[in-house]
């Protein structure tokens, strides 16, 4: 089936060939962080994690999304998503990939991640993430290729492949909350310590994984003659629509327990979120992601009104605007504000601030490029093979 990636228009193979460029660049910034060191970026003693953890945080929530279609579909039958399935678990093989890429680049020496796999630690988060991230991987691929397979032969999936979809059902909560518990865990950081971490980790995966997945399926719908369907759309809409609501409550909540219970750890990551912090000494004021923060909120009010709106949320042009407010608004909220915001002030309460540097940017802009390289390739397989069995039937 493979082979079907290789037939395509001009405007198919231009895409390809701006991803293998941006792959490039990429890669050509990360020989050069390989041979300096970790001492490129803008990560410091006081920030240790930086753009590439932010962005393995985010894509941990998209790739668990896929579950919001999996459990529907095949659980309770839910016959509206049996287009949109396979589509949303391709999202999750590209989202993972690019986790275990960012991850990589985090190391700064990839070989040190089979530390991981020859000096096992259980008693370690990182370890029990790696066994969820990769499972999650393996599941995903197996599920999805042999459901298309069977398709592109006209047959029933084996049975033996269902035992793979339910246990991916709980399996895609657990790659997320496991995530969670990374910074949930560490003592020293007040911002993250907090047992809701991980349902807020999940409500904001299930708004932005579907936001993504409405925008990718209008733009195939666009370009191809394959549609996933109106009811299906709908349902996703109604899934981002109350998990963003519970995004929302449950940032309520942090700000309630930071200001209410005048608990400074909270409070101050808080202010520097939204107000900007001055510092105690020289009375500077650090605030280089409140704009962001604010118009991450700005974004996801908007979304949801819109969303929420039977008119507008009808019409095609403004649900793409909104599930794309929505998504970058989680992006912001999750991929810069949450970790990025949680190293400040220090636990020995200095102010560092933290500016990713350009061959970051480009490192990071080449493994979003390579995760849209993987889901164009698995798209126009599984569209092809779609599209040929419908017009066979």
């Amino acid at each position: 089936m493979l082979e079907k990636a290789l037939q395509g228009n001009a405007k198919y193979w231009s895409w390809v060939g701006f991803l293998l460029s941006m792959m490039g660049m990429g890669a050509l910034c990360y020989v050069l962080q390989f041979n300096y060191g970790l001492g490129l970026t803008g990560m410091s003693r006081d920030v240790s994690w930086g753009l590439y953890i932010s962005q393995f945080t985010f894509l941990v929530g998209v790739a668990a999304s896929a579950v919001m279609l999996v459990l529907p579909y095949y659980l309770h039958n839910y016959k509206e998503f049996g287009r949109i399935t396979i589509l949303g678990e391709f999202l999750a093989i590209a989202s993972v990939s690019m986790c275990l890429m960012f991850i990589m680049a985090d190391l700064g020496q990839p070989m040190r991640a089979l530390n991981v796999v020859l000096h096992p630690t259980p008693h370690s988060i990182l370890f029990w993430d790696m066994i969820v991230l990769n499972g999650y991987l393996f599941l995903n691929v197996v599920v999805g290729w042999v459901a298309l397979n069977s398709e592109y032969k006209g047959t029933h999936p084996p049975k033996w492949v269902y035992p793979l979809v339910y246990l991916s059902i709980p399996w895609a909560v657990s790659i997320h909350t496991v995530t969670a518990f990374l910074y949930c865990g560490l003592p020293g950081r007040h911002f993250w310590m907090t047992a809701i971490l991980a349902p807020r980790f999940l409500a904001s995966a299930f708004a932005a994984g579907p936001a993504l997945l409405i925008i990718l399926v209008m733009i195939v719908r666009k370009f191809s003659s394959f549609d996933a369907g109106d009811k299906a759309i709908n349902k996703l809409v109604t899934v981002i629509i109350y998990a963003g609501l519970m995004n929302f409550f449950f940032v309520g909540l942090e700000l309630f327990v930071g200001y209410y219970s005048n608990i400074p750890g909270h409070i101050h990551t808080l202010d520097y979120l939204f107000f900007g912090l001055a510092d105690h000494d020289t009375g500077v004021i650090y605030n280089n992601l409140m704009p962001w923060m604010r118009v991450s909120v700005i974004m996801g009010v908007i979304s949801l009104c819109l969303l929420g709106c039977k008119k507008t949320r009808n019409n095609s042009g403004i649900l793409f605007v909104a599930c794309g407010l929505m998504f970058f608004s989680l992006w912001i909220d999750k991929g810069l504000g949450l970790v990025l915001g949680g190293f400040v002030p220090s636990p020995l309460d200095y102010i560092v601030e933290y500016v990713p540097s350009i061959p970051e940017i480009f490192i990071t802009l080449g493994v979003w490029c390579t995760g849209f390289f993987i889901l164009t390739i698995l798209y126009k397989v599984a569209i092809s093979v779609k599209t040929e069995a419908e017009r066979v039937s």
